[in-house]
């Protein structure tokens, strides 16, 4: 049986890494974009990105856009992988497997 992953199991950290692993690769998201989507503060969204980047799941890009700053977020291949696993983990637990 596939194992939780304890860091993307957090309710908050599971919504950002389903938003980022539906993106395709080609493809990244701001911050702006997820702190709509997922309803949360600056803060609060800073401090789940922080701890999912610190485990390797995703980037994080500042740059600047017409002088303004912007921050761009991408899941990293090892946040694909562990993603996946965590939701073969969760479909094998709901299907009573």
């Amino acid at each position: 049986m596939a194992q939780l992953n304890e860091i993307i199991h957090q309710p908050a950290r599971l919504r950002i890494m389903a938003i980022l692993a539906a993106v395709s690769t080609e493809r990244q998201v701001t911050f702006t974009y997820l702190k709509c989507a997922l309803s949360l503060t600056d803060g609060n969204l800073g401090a789940h990105l922080h701890k999912l980047e610190e485990a390797g799941y995703l980037t994080i890009t500042k740059t600047f856009v017409r002088q303004k700053p912007q921050t761009y977020v991408e899941i990293t291949e090892t946040g694909r992988q562990v993603f996946d696993e965590h939701r073969q983990a969760l479909k094998e637990i709901l299907e009573g497997g």
